[in-house]
């Protein structure tokens, strides 16, 4: 996983935009037009906040903000469109490789059984699977570090913070108040 694919790569930052001065990364031109569209989907819904009623409208900081995102967005578009592509280089082994498409649909799936499970479960189950995925440490370790985690996030914000979340198939609050009788002394 962490392993650098030194055939193609020296293992430095390539902080520089689009990687390699001069070239281009795959998908950069896909990433790019989508940007531009993006960004004139942004500008065309913040138009119909107010149009173009007065420099004090509601709409008038959207509409500039997103038309300065259509300009940039634009301008590196028009750029990468002139750059030759990195030899050697592919999507899915350099840009998106499958572990960040597996974290991916895992995420879309955490949202989609937040609801009916509740956010304990759900969290528990997403968290074994991607510790196991990404760390591939043993079971025992896996769980210990994914569960305690999870029951430290919920004390902060469940009891500390008061932050009610989705409780699913857990009788959460009839937990909570056993735990505060056992602390109230029978009182």
């Amino acid at each position: 996983m962490s392993r650098i694919e030194t055939e193609h790569h020296d293992g430095t930052s390539d902080a520089t935009p689009g990687g390699y001065e001069g070239q281009r990364r795959p998908g950069e031109l896909v990433f790019g037009a989508l940007m531009v569209i993006g960004s004139l989907v942004l500008l065309w819904n913040a138009y119909g906040i107010s149009g173009f009623e007065a420099l004090s409208a509601p709409g008038t900081v959207p509409m500039a903000t997103t038309a300065v995102m259509v300009v940039t967005s634009a301008i590196i578009f028009l750029r990468d469109l002139r750059l030759p592509r990195v030899a050697g280089e592919s999507v899915a082994k350099d840009i998106l490789p499958g572990v960040v498409l597996i974290i991916a649909l895992m995420l879309v799936a955490y949202g989609f059984l937040l609801k009916p499970l509740g956010f304990l479960p759900t969290s528990a189950l997403f968290l074994i699977a991607a510790l196991k995925l990404l760390a591939r440490r043993g079971w025992l370790w896996t769980a210990f570090v994914a569960l305690g985690s999870l029951l430290l996030v919920w004390i902060v914000f469940r009891i500390v913070f008061t932050v009610l979340m989705p409780a699913g198939i857990v009788p959460e609050a009839e937990v909570i108040q056993a735990v505060r009788n056992l602390f109230a002394g029978g009182q």
